[in-house]
C-alpha cells in the first residue's frame, strides 16, 4: 500500500521566491547595457541567475522600442493579409507571400537568426 503524505521532501529549498527592488533592477540593466558588457558575468557577481538579468534587459530594451506587449517566442508568425506572412524575430522583419514555399522560408528564417 502506498501511502501519501503532505509535506517538505527531505533537501527541499526552504527558500521563497526572492525579490528585487527596482532600484536594483534598474543598476543591474544599466551595468548590462553598457557596450561590451558580458550579462552572464554582471549576474554572477550580483548572485542572480543569467536568464533573470537577461529578462529585465529584454523588458527594457522592449519598453524603449514602444513594443507594449513583450512576447515570449523568439518569433511571432501573424497573418497581415490573404497574401501576405510576416515574421518577426528580434528587432527583424520578414514579409512574404503566402505562397512562398516552406523549404525556402524556413532557409530565410534560419540566415536572420544566425545574422
Amino acid at each position: 500500500m502506498i501511502e501519501a503524505v503532505a509535506g517538505r521532501f527531505e533537501g527541499a529549498p526552504r527558500q521563497l521566491r526572492r525579490r528585487w527592488s527596482d532600484d536594483f533592477k534598474a543598476q543591474a540593466v544599466a551595468e548590462a547595457l553598457e557596450p561590451g558588457a558580458n550579462v552572464s558575468a554582471i549576474s554572477r557577481r550580483l548572485d542572480i541567475h543569467p536568464s533573470q538579468l537577461f529578462g529585465w534587459r529584454r523588458a527594457v530594451l522592449n519598453a524603449r522600442a514602444g513594443l507594449t506587449e513583450p512576447t515570449r517566442r523568439e518569433a511571432a508568425v501573424t497573418e497581415a493579409s490573404d497574401t501576405l506572412i510576416e515574421v518577426v524575430i528580434g528587432e527583424a522583419v520578414i514579409r512574404a507571400r503566402a505562397d512562398v514555399s516552406e523549404a525556402h522560408l524556413r532557409r530565410v528564417i534560419r540566415a536572420v537568426r544566425s545574422s
